[in-house]
């Protein structure tokens, strides 16, 4: 019996759908070894009833989940993982070090998600955030290597989307799984010439640097297979990376125009975005119109373009 919430991608690696404002939008992958699951990412605490019923379907008890495992602790990808250590018993939660005390005491998170979605819209899509013993916390540093059944999971600081960032490295399935720094790629998107990416420069931290760094550091592994969160498998890696190098780089381009335009600056972030990325979807084959595109675009635009701003305000004060 299959879940219609998750797909299997072999090695023991199955996509489960974090229903997360729509389908497509979110994912979290479940990792088996032996008898152990390790969850990365998260989705938020309304994904938890999602991720049981997936652990139903495939006979997993929830006895057997060792680790939760968010690659950074924005909410879509972490705000999950308090509930999932209250109902796995045996879990601890694997984090950088530098979101390891947001996820033990939430309230500055919550208090600085609300600062951009609003307190009303933040307790609706994200739910309840719960807090996460000490004792079952672990700190995974750059190189930082954790056995699941037997299986070698590698962490690697990958910053430049979020300084609390890390991808992991399964060498044994060859994937990555790389939360929101090698970009986004929605499946609606997808044409006869592959997979679309554009990278995520939300708040608060976008470094294009370090993330040029880290994009060419996860290239550098040579993965057979790239895991987003948003969302699912892309494998034209060299391609796909080149692609985000050049988005980055129109992005900044952009973004020091409209500093420089006058006007209502976030407005202007906004449109330089879209105009960006309208054309290399356009170039790309997509076939949806524009008004398709926005609607599933809405969303980046938006947090984007808060992201590049905060950035902006950086680069002033240097």
């Amino acid at each position: 019996m299959k879940s219609p919430l998750s797909k299997d991608y072999g090695h023991g690696i199955h996509l489960v759908d974090a229903q997360y404002q729509r389908r497509g939008l979110a994912a979290l992958y479940l990792v088996l070894e032996g008898n152990q699951v390790a969850f990365i990412d998260t989705g938020t605490a309304r994904s938890l009833p999602g991720v049981l019923d997936v652990l139903k379907t495939l006979g997993i008890p929830v006895e057997s989940v060792a680790y939760v495992i968010p690659t950074h602790v924005h909410l879509d990808h972490a705000g999950g993982a308090g509930a999932m250590i209250q109902a796995f018993p045996n879990a601890r939660l694997v984090v950088h070090p530098r979101g390891a005390r947001h996820l033990v005491d939430p309230g500055k998170l919550i208090a600085g998600v609300a600062q951009v979605y609003g307190p009303e819209e933040t307790a609706r899509s994200f739910g309840a955030i719960v807090p996460i013993p000490v004792e079952r916390v672990i700190e995974a540093p750059d190189l930082f290597s954790l056995s699941l059944g037997g299986r070698e999971l590698i962490f690697l600081d990958t910053p430049g989307h979020a300084r609390h960032h890390f991808c992991i490295w399964d060498k044994q399935s060859g994937s990555m799984f790389t939360g929101d720094t090698f970009g986004l790629s929605y499946r609606e998107f997808d044409t006869d010439k592959g997979a679309f990416i554009f990278p995520t420069t939300t708040p608060v931290q976008f470094e294009p640097d370090a993330l040029h760094a880290s994009i060419d550091r996860i290239k550098d592994h040579h993965p057979r297979q790239i895991l987003l969160t948003h969302y699912g498998r892309v494998t034209e890696i060299a391609r796909l990376a080149r692609d985000l190098h050049e988005l980055i780089d129109a992005f900044v381009e952009m973004a020091f125009k409209a500093k420089n335009a006058g006007g209502d600056r976030h407005t202007l972030l906004i449109q330089g975005q879209r105009d960006i990325l309208l054309a290399r979807l356009q170039k790309h084959g997509c076939l949806l119109d524009a008004t398709q595109i926005d609607a599933l675009l809405a969303g980046d635009y938006e947090l984007n373009a808060q992201g590049i701003g905060v950035w902006l305000d950086r680069q002033s004060t240097q």
